[in-house]
């Protein structure tokens, strides 16, 4: 059941139209996934996986899924062995609109404002090609650990994960991203044919209420964005009040910015100034975003506006980061194990060693000391010292596994798909060889790391992954 205001709303707003929406109500949730081109390119992606796909017209990368009972697929997508390695990920294709319009450029500083589950955040890095920095915030503090598992499965060697408020971000980067991107949260009505609860939980009050705290959101994301940047606010809602709405109060209180115009794609409608304003289709440049519909394209429901920082004062931060002291014990430790595996190793004014964890820093790292950080770069693995022998050892990490190549290491055992699952449910296998660690790979995409002992090989797949 659809709340009965919202779909009076509609029915006022869309008038002609409103027959084809409501129709589109009645259908299921359209599902998809995105191709990840560090690692697969979308056309070879298609040819492994037994399900059917049709392209994403938005999206070079995107893919509607279709499961019928007829294709019967051994795996469910989200539960994979591809899955775990990072090929894909699982995005409703309408969200896939978002990255492309705020178009991350390898090399730049970008942020992601608002970035769990990390739909978003992972297409921003596929895009930027893993240069730059991405910082990918979250400020709730259990789900920025699921933005966290979600970058490190895709790859991502530039991104910093932070747990902050924006107007603790905006205090102290003020004017230091080239782009920024909210994922403002919302009502959710373009959510509601694949959630009961967005249903349930719906009310006028709560859009009234998000409209708010996003026009809060936006002031604070404005003090970020460079002169010359873009900032791009998404929401998945219908609601005017949430989108156009916000958008007009920002642009009368901030003449630096200007709204862009989004070049239109099958299945995006232009932004409806009229639905806020009746005397506004003349003099309103909000036709210039974007609203995508579940009855015009394969998709679910977003909007989408693209503002460009035209000028006026910005301070950028120029508290850079120090270089870090890396003991040289630990740097020895690290650099064998490099040897061990044919990688090369990271300079060391690119490493940062955090309590046990060893990083490597994207270049150009401000100071981002007093803010709570998740990862500082890419987590490339764990000193241990034993009690006996105070030496070090290095221990690599899972998101090291999977940023590699088995043409990176040495030593790496490619498994068939049923060999795969045993690896992701944690058992140990026989493989002969030398002594070391074993990058393990389904087909010669990295699944994890596994350690050769006498020919067993140890499995090092995270507790928290396994599967039952």
């Amino acid at each position: 059941m659809y709340p009965p205001a919202f779909l009076q709303r509609m029915q006022g707003l869309l008038k002609d139209e409103y027959p084809a929406f409501a129709e589109s109500l009645r259908k299921p949730a359209v599902n998809g996934l995105r191709a990840n081109p560090l690692k697969i390119e979308p056309n070879s992606l298609l040819r492994l996986l037994p399900y059917s796909l049709a392209p994403v017209a938005w999206c070079p990368a995107g893919f509607v899924l279709s499961l019928p009972a007829s294709d019967n697929p051994e795996f469910s997508p989200g539960k994979h062995p591809y899955h775990a390695a990072g090929l894909y990920y699982l995005q409703e294709p309408s969200a896939m609109a978002v990255a492309e319009i705020l178009d991350p450029q390898p090399g730049e500083r970008i942020l992601d404002l608002a970035a769990a589950p990390g739909g978003k955040s992972t297409h921003i890095v596929s895009l930027m090609k893993n240069q730059g920095i991405l910082v990918a915030n979250e400020i709730h503090p259990q789900r920025v650990w699921e933005l966290a598992e979600n970058l490190e499965r895709w790859g991502a060697r530039n991104a910093i994960i932070i747990n902050e408020k924006p107007d603790r971000l905006a205090a102290r980067m003020e004017g230091f991203f080239d782009r920024v991107l909210i994922d403002a949260p919302c009502s959710g009505e373009g959510m509601f044919r694949k959630s009961e609860h967005a249903r349930l939980e719906w009310s006028p009050a709560l859009a009234q209420s998000c409209s708010v705290r996003q026009s809060a959101i936006l002031e604070d994301a404005a003090r970020l964005v460079r002169s010359g940047g873009v900032l791009v606010y998404s929401t998945c809602t219908f609601d005017p009040q949430e989108n156009e709405a916000v958008i007009e109060r920002f642009l009368s209180a901030h003449p630096e910015y200007e709204l862009e115009e989004i070049p239109l794609q099958p299945g995006y409608s232009p932004g409806e100034p009229g639905w806020i304003d009746q005397d506004a289709p003349a003099r309103s440049t909000l036709q210039r975003s974007v609203r995508l519909w579940p009855h015009r394209a394969a998709g679910e429901g977003h909007f989408v506006a693209r503002l460009r920082h035209t000028g006026g004062y910005t301070s950028e931060t120029s508290g850079m980061r120090q270089s870090n002291r890396i003991p040289r014990d630990v740097l020895e430790c690290y650099q064998e194990f490099c040897l061990s595996l044919d990688k090369p190793a990271v300079e060391a004014d690119r490493l940062m060693l955090r309590g046990t964890y060893l990083y490597q820093l994207p270049a150009q790292l401000p100071d981002w000391s007093g803010l709570r950080i998740i990862h500082t770069g890419m987590w490339l693995g764990t000193i241990k010292r034993g009690h006996q022998n105070p030496r070090p050892r290095f221990e690599p990490s899972h998101a090291l596994a999977l940023s590699l190549t088995p043409d990176a290491v040495y030593d790496a055992i490619s498994l068939d798909l049923q060999q795969a699952i045993t690896h992701l449910k944690g058992e140990t296998m026989q493989n002969s060889g030398s002594d070391g660690w074993v990058l393990i790979c389904v087909h010669d995409y990295p699944l994890g790391w596994g350690k050769r002992v006498k020919g067993q090989v140890k499995n090092y797949y995270p507790k928290g992954l396994r599967w039952k």
